[in-house]
């Protein structure tokens, strides 16, 4: 007989839910069965936690006093976007403070961008404002010079518009020098080879035909709570896929909200990437309501089951040729070597697996004790969008 978000909310609240992490299911569902598996367990918790470009605040400074309408701002001296209202910024996560954007030697080293400003205001820190404005007759300061910190915010909420992707590249270099991408450092001639998932452990990978996870759904975000708020930017999901539903590239994406100040630098942090700029590595866990056998037999994927292409970023990336170097399961690209067209080649992961699997823990630990409740989604995410290529017009046109 199948669950309902209610019966397993029921359950939470009476301390009687059974949840295992997206790893530990494996074992269990091999161990018992899936019939009798999916009658005892109650909720199945998934995570990743790595660089995520896409992703920003929204903060509201409270009126100064003779008010203004912020027309340009920097905290930190990294630009925000103020053409919002009055007080209300975005700061996005990759905006380059901008002597570091423009004095370092390519591939020199960018010290601070829009992700450190984030995490300064989650560890308390505080940050420096400059605002400037044309001044009116309701908004007459021209001005605004102060240093302010997270408690003094009236509103800041992360709203990251692209996180959690559900598949994506693994990036080598084909061509005989050095490159620098957001992908980390890539050494000529196929010397290396990187890669950015929790595969088996990553939400959208134990959900890959969207039937449990959306708009609407509670998870946890940066160490606090959030929400599914829609679906990301660039979510393609009308792409080929295996026998299990997964795709074998990137597919979707998710559009993240949630309180910055219950958030901690633990599982939201700024990272800086030589030769591209600054990112912030936010840690997702997504729970899974088991609500039927077809449900948690989606969450015993396995990393041998799970694929991604292997593209060129010296050229094939860059100037968008679609091809790739073949594919390969992520149980290769975590052993450390992987072989691409007869060659050896070592890997790296730029995410933390680690840090997923402790998100998982942590989010199973809080609804065990009866901390964090299961929402259902109000709209289920597209299940058959394309991204397409910008279209390029003339400037005459």
């Amino acid at each position: 007989m199948a669950k309902t978000y209610a019966d397993i909310n029921r359950r939470i609240r009476e301390g009687n839910a059974v949840v295992f992490t997206a790893d530990e299911i494996i074992g269990y569902v091999e161990e018992h069965g899936l019939k009798n598996a999916a009658k005892k367990v109650d909720v199945v918790t998934t995570a990743t936690f790595g660089p995520m470009c896409s992703s920003g605040a929204f903060l509201n400074t409270g009126h100064t006093t003779p008010r203004l309408k912020m027309q340009s701002a920097t905290l930190n001296g990294v630009e925000a976007y103020a053409g919002i209202a009055a007080v209300d910024l975005y700061i996005g996560a990759t905006q380059m403070r901008e002597e570091d954007a423009l004095n370092n030697p390519y591939p020199g080293k960018f010290e601070y961008g829009g992700a450190h400003v984030i995490q300064d205001l989650v560890d308390g820190k505080a940050v420096h404002l400059e605002a400037k404005a044309y001044g009116t007759d309701c908004y007459p300061s021209g001005k605004a010079d102060t240093w302010l910190k997270l408690e003094d915010l009236n509103e800041a909420f992360l709203f990251n518009p692209r996180n959690a992707y559900q598949n994506y590249n693994v990036a080598v270099n084909v061509s005989d020098r050095t490159i620098y991408t957001y992908m980390g450092k890539l050494l000529p001639k196929m010397a290396n080879a990187t890669y950015s998932s929790a595969g088996q452990l990553s939400p959208l990978m134990n959900d890959p035909l969207y039937e449990t996870i959306g708009i609407g759904t509670r998870i946890f975000l940066g160490g606090g709570e959030g929400y599914i708020a829609w679906n990301g930017t660039q979510h393609a999901t009308n792409v080929k896929r295996n026998s299990r539903g997964i795709p074998e590239g990137g597919a979707a994406t998710l559009s993240l909200i949630g309180d910055l100040k219950g958030m901690s630098s633990n599982y939201l942090r700024a990272v800086s990437f030589t030769g591209y700029g600054a990112s912030l590595a936010v840690g997702v866990g997504v729970p899974i309501p088991i609500l039927d056998e077809k449900v948690l037999k989606r969450t015993t994927i396995k990393d041998s089951q799970i694929s991604a292409p292997i593209v060129d970023y010296s050229y094939d990336y860059p100037n968008g040729t679609g091809k790739t170097l073949g594919k390969i399961d992520y149980e290769s690209l975590r052993s450390g070597s992987i072989k691409v067209k007869g060659k050896d080649v070592p890997t790296g992961a730029i995410s933390s697996y680690y840090k997923a699997r402790e998100i998982a823990s942590e989010l199973k630990a809080r609804i065990k004790k009866k901390k964090f409740f299961l929402s259902e989604a109000v709209q289920k995410l597209p299940a058959n969008t394309v991204f397409k290529p910008m279209r390029q017009r003339g400037a005459s046109k």
